[in-house]
This record gives C-alpha cells, structure tokens and sequence, in this order.
C-alpha cells in the first residue's frame, strides 16, 4: 500500500496544472497520458476534490468537475504551476544520466541521450556544461564493457599496451573472466594473436571493442592458478639488471621485478624481459637515470649507440 501512495502523489501534484493547460479534455485521454484506468483517474479526482488550502472551507478547496466524461478545473486552490526540479535534483540525475552515457557498451545510449535532454530543459538552465562535466575513469569505462562480452560470450578487440615490449598492439581476445589482485584489475582471456592464455591490466587497455562474434576459448582452456600471482615470467625471458635513478624508481613498481635492492640513491632492479629492445628505450631515454648492469653484451650495445648518438649530435 505504502509503494501505491507513494506512485500516487506526483500524480496528484501534477493532475492539476495538466488539466489546466487542457480544459475540456475527456477522462480516458487523461488516463492514458498518465498510464493508468479510467477507474483509478476518477478516484484521484475525488481526492484532489477533498483538497486544498488549510482551513478546509468550502471556497479553499480544489473544484473539478468530473461528472461526465470530461475532465475541468474550475478552482485550482494556488496548484497552478507544473512542479520543478529544484537545482540540486536536477543536478543529481544529470550527473547519473552522463554517466550512463559515458558508459561503454549500454544497449540504448539514444534513450539515455533523450532523457538527459528532457532533464536539463526541465531544469531550465540551471544545470549545464559549465555545471557539470562527467568523466568516468578509464577502468570504470572498461569494466561494463568486458563484463557484457563475457556474460554474452562475444569477443573483443583490444588496443593494449604491453609494459615488457613498450609498444601498443591490437589484437583480437576471447574472454574468461575479471578478477582482482594486489590492488588492480585483470582481464584474464585466450588470445588469438599469441595463441595462448593471457592476462590484461585494465589500466593498459587503452581501447576495447565488443566485436559481433562468438568467442572461441579452444576446448580444455581453464582459468590459470594466481595463487602465486598473476604474473609469473617465462624462465626463457632475458634477465636484465638494472640500476636506476630516483627518477625512475617506479620501474620497480610499474614493472614485474624479480628483486629490488637499494644501490645508493637509487635502486638495482632485476626483471625478465621478452624484448632487450624495451630495455633499450628505456635507458637512451631517461638521460641517465636508467643504467644496464647485467649482461654485459647489452650494455655494451648501449654505451656503443649512446656513442653513435652523441658523434651524430656533435657533428651537426
């Protein structure tokens, strides 16, 4: 009874000024704008009826007529303004329609689009651009997304950074699952490209794209044990060394670090890496900050093209 009272009330509030704006206008189309029976549109006039302002004299209340089959108003007892939204109210579903809108991957971003629209000339200018600017973080962004593709079993394309290679890729995923651990979130998916099972950060998909088409997770293909984390680098990978700078002590956070030694100022930072040449762009640009210590066949590489890169600059 109380949801019913409830649902009834802004019906009540705004019966008044609709009328008023159409005299004359016959109970069934009156009940079809509000969506409900004739029979429960007439009980709301007999209430509105008994309404009005205190002191509850004859020529304070709320006069209808409603007899027939037409619907007017003939004394409106100071209800004649449809109701507002007060700046606040406005402001609060505005903030939460843009935020459906910034939502990737809503099945109907055109209806969010018309209701946002409703809304703001409803609250005839007080809400705005210059009011309010909704932007998602990008994980936020993601996540609905990921979350469709594997609840409809569809595949993705992703635009990602890979952190051991520095460099972006595209590459077509099938997904298993989204999980967290030590603080950040994974999509954990078979990836065409690689032929094998892969883990993504969030954070690193720089794009995604539910594509139309079943996913295809080979048969046998389980999620892997993370109990010993999520990473776990290839034992054939290159074990570089590395002594970096106070500058760039992040490496040992950004990146999987097999040990983190204090060296000085700085740190000595060992990693596994897939591809020396991350290693290289890394330390010709961190002017100094970022030295190899191990091997010794890329350092020498290194000291040899910081060599060719600086006779190149003195010789201009």
């Amino acid at each position: 009874m109380a949801g019913a009272n409830l649902e009834r009330l802004p019906r009540l509030l705004a019966l008044v000024p609709y009328l008023q704006a159409r005299p004359g206008i016959s109970v069934a189309d009156a009940a079809a704008d509000f969506n409900v029976t004739e029979a429960q549109l007439r009980k709301d006039l007999t209430l509105l009826w008994m309404c009005g302002l205190p002191g509850h004299g004859p020529g304070d209340l709320i006069d209808l007529s409603f007899e027939g089959e037409s619907v007017s108003v003939i004394f409106d007892a100071g209800m004649s303004r449809p109701l507002r939204l007060t700046a606040e109210e406005a402001l609060a579903l505005v903030v939460a329609l843009r935020t459906l809108a910034e939502t990737p991957g809503l099945a109907d971003t055109d209806a969010v689009q018309r209701a946002l629209a409703k809304v703001e000339r409803a609250a005839g200018g007080a809400v705005d651009d210059s009011t309010v600017a909704v932007e998602l973080d990008e994980i936020e962004r993601l996540q609905p997304l990921l979350q469709r593709s594997i609840d409809e079993g569809r595949a993705l394309r992703l635009k990602y950074y890979s952190a051991s290679r520095d460099e972006t890729s595209e590459r077509t995923v099938d997904p298993l699952r989204l999980f967290e651990a030590d603080g950040r979130d994974y999509l954990e998916a078979w990836c065409r490209q690689a032929e094998g099972l892969r883990v993504f950060r969030l954070d690193r998909i720089e794009d995604a794209t539910l594509l139309d088409e079943p996913a295809a997770v080979p048969e046998g293909v389980q999620p892997r044990d993370i109990a010993e984390g999520v990473y776990q680098p290839a034992s054939e990978h290159l074990l570089a060394m590395l002594r970096v700078g106070p500058a760039y002590a992040w490496v040992a956070d950004y990146y999987v670090a097999e040990d983190v030694v204090e060296d000085g100022a700085g740190l000595r930072v060992s990693l596994r890496v897939a591809d020396p040449a991350w290693v290289r762009t890394l330390v010709l640009g961190s002017a100094g900050q970022v030295e190899v210590l191990s091997p010794e066949w890329l350092a020498e590489d290194l000291r040899a093209e910081a060599g060719r890169a600086l006779a190149a600059y003195a010789g201009r």
